[in-house]
């Protein structure tokens, strides 16, 4: 295989977050970035992701459940939609 070298400027503590990721996989960055680049070349695709941030309606919502589960305000759990349709209808 022929190498070469690719300079990038990056944020340093995205590339800090990166290379944990990488090694939490076994990897180093320089192999991350060789086997994505190899993925883009392959598939002739690059697919970023990017997370919406949660609106503040919904980052209520999951405190209130995040605060009924802390306090045990859970519902039992079901093997079967049979059940849970006989326990819902009795509500």
């Amino acid at each position: 295989m022929n190498n070469t070298v690719i300079s990038v400027k990056i944020d340093k503590e995205v590339k800090l977050a990166a290379q944990a990721v990488a090694k939490g996989a076994g990897l180093n960055l320089s192999t991350l970035i060789g086997a994505y680049l190899r993925q883009v070349v392959a598939t002739r695709r690059i697919e970023l992701y990017a997370p919406e941030p949660m609106s503040p309606e919904l980052e209520a919502a999951v405190q209130v459940v995040e605060a009924e589960i802390k306090a045990g305000q859970v519902s039992k759990s079901y093997d079967d939609v049979e059940e849970f349709l006989t326990d819902l209808k009795k509500a």
